[in-house]
């Protein structure tokens, strides 16, 4: 056989000689090209298509915010979930104690949510054991389950099962802000009991044994955690500052801003458990919030659920029910105006500026620099796998016009103070609709006609669903 005959002739649709030909002959820059092109290639191109006109007459206020104190940092670690959790839970917390200041350690949820997911990964391999390799449940499987990221209802059962600390108690360490050679050894870890599991399959072991190899797994990963992580107190002892006078718990802009209280007293210290802590210092029933959903893709007002979209064994997968955006304004505004801030999720990979704290549709206009239509719909980023919730972050306050109407939204993400405007980020209405995903909101703020709509059984899609990737 000649070589000429192990090369595939041109078919359908490739890139012909004729055709690259004739793309090099018809193109001749022009100025306006060559302007851009010069201009392009000695600068950062966000710097040359920032949109002024977009950026233009925003004074920074909100009509109302919850007042909260602090900006926390996730680091180089994929826990933003978690973070934006804890950040709804806080201003409650240092509000109803009087306290100047106060934050969770994400580090002893990390360490359970890794431990949890080190489970639940083991436990798939055992239930699928005889499935191909080449299975798409497989293949998500042994693609995501370890990752860093996670939904609203991953950090809930978290709290719910294992309490929380101060951070005090259970410190940030340099591999729970910095998880990528953590997570690298983790997923070694767990291949190589992953391929004893299915050994021991083939050689007859059956579910018992194997599931008696798991939990050997998971002494080592326990180990491998309290080396990276510190080991999680079953009690603790902690005692706080309590200011002797409060500041105004919400309102207007002006009285929204941190006030730390000059007179403060030492309290006395108590012992605790996580889960007793959490009872006497947020006492809020997790079970009580529920997660809207908008994918264009899907009929609005049912319920849906993202199959193995969980981190504990035994615990619902994340479900949702699907509403509009103006819905979920609505919910949104009746939140904060209640003082009780939401967790949300969003597609942070557009429009969205670090330096200015800003998100707004269309605030980089690289059509007008390029000459091209860049307009895809919400629906069709899902469709195409690009549009995913990646992000989440607390949302702490709304601007609302004298019709009651919302201009913008105040923002706390967890990128620390030197990202945004001090570590918040004013967040548009356009922007809201095109790449807000989730919100989760108290029942109380929920119309009665969503919530009956979760009494139905959840029409559950597939793992791969391009939504259901964990933020």
């Amino acid at each position: 056989m000649s070589v000429s005959q192990l090369i595939p002739s041109a078919t359908n649709g490739s890139l012909t000689p004729d055709f690259l030909a004739d793309l090099r002959n018809e193109y001749a820059m022009s100025e306006g090209d060559r302007a851009c092109h010069n201009a392009v290639t000695n600068n950062a191109i966000d710097s040359l298509v920032l949109n002024r006109n977009v950026m233009s007459g925003d004074d920074g206020h909100f009509s109302h915010r919850v007042r909260s104190k602090g900006i926390m940092n996730q680091q180089r670690s994929g826990r933003c979930w978690m973070f934006a959790a804890m950040n709804v839970m806080r201003p409650q917390v240092v509000r109803d104690h009087k306290m100047d200041e106060f934050h969770f350690s994400h580090a002893y949820l990390q360490f359970w949510d890794k431990l949890e997911k080190s489970n639940m990964y083991l436990e798939s391999i055992i239930e699928l054991r005889e499935v191909d390799f080449l299975d798409r449940e497989w293949e998500i499987i042994n693609k995501m389950s370890l990752e860093d990221g996670g939904w609203w209802n991953f950090a809930a059962s978290l709290v719910e099962k294992y309490g929380v600390v101060p951070d005090s108690v259970m410190p940030e360490t340099h591999s729970s802000q910095n998880t990528d050679t953590l997570n690298h050894i983790l997923e070694r870890l767990l291949r190589v009991w992953a391929t004893r599991i299915l050994e021991g399959h083939r050689n007859g072991m059956g579910e018992e044994k194997l599931r008696a190899q798991k939990e050997e797994a998971l002494k080592e990963v326990y180990r491998f955690l309290v080396l990276n992580l510190g080991e999680p107190p079953a009690e603790f002892e902690w005692r706080y500052k309590r200011s002797k006078a409060g500041d105004d718990a919400n309102g207007s802009d002006a009285s929204a801003e941190t006030n730390t209280t000059e007179v403060s007293t030492l309290t006395s210290a108590e012992r605790y458990t996580p889960k007793s802590f959490y009872k006497k210092y947020v006492g809020l029933p997790l079970s009580e919030f529920v997660c809207l959903y908008h994918d264009p893709n899907n009929e609005l007002n049912q319920h849906y659920s993202f199959k193995r979209a969980h981190n504990i064994i035994g615990n619902a997968s994340m479900h949702f029910v699907n509403v509009a955006p103006a819905e979920m304004k609505k919910i949104a505004v009746a939140s904060i105006l209640d003082n009780q801030p939401l967790w949300f999720a969003v597609d942070m990979k557009f429009d969205h500026s670090e330096k200015h704290g800003v998100l707004q549709h269309q605030l980089y206009d690289y059509e007008a620099l390029f000459g091209l239509d860049l307009t895809v719909s919400k629906e069709d980023r899902l469709r195409l796998h690009t549009g995913i919730a990646g992000h989440a972050m607390a949302l702490m306050g709304v601007d609302l016009d004298e019709n009651k109407t919302p201009l913008k939204w105040l923002v706390e993400n967890s990128w620390g103070e030197d990202k945004g405007n001090k570590g918040r980020w004013t967040m548009h209405n356009d922007w809201f609709d095109e790449h807000v995903y989730t919100i989760i909101a108290h029942k109380r703020h929920v119309p009665e006609e969503i919530l009956e709509c979760f009494k139905s059984k959840p029409t559950e899609l597939p793992c791969w669903y391009p939504a259901a990737r964990m933020s």
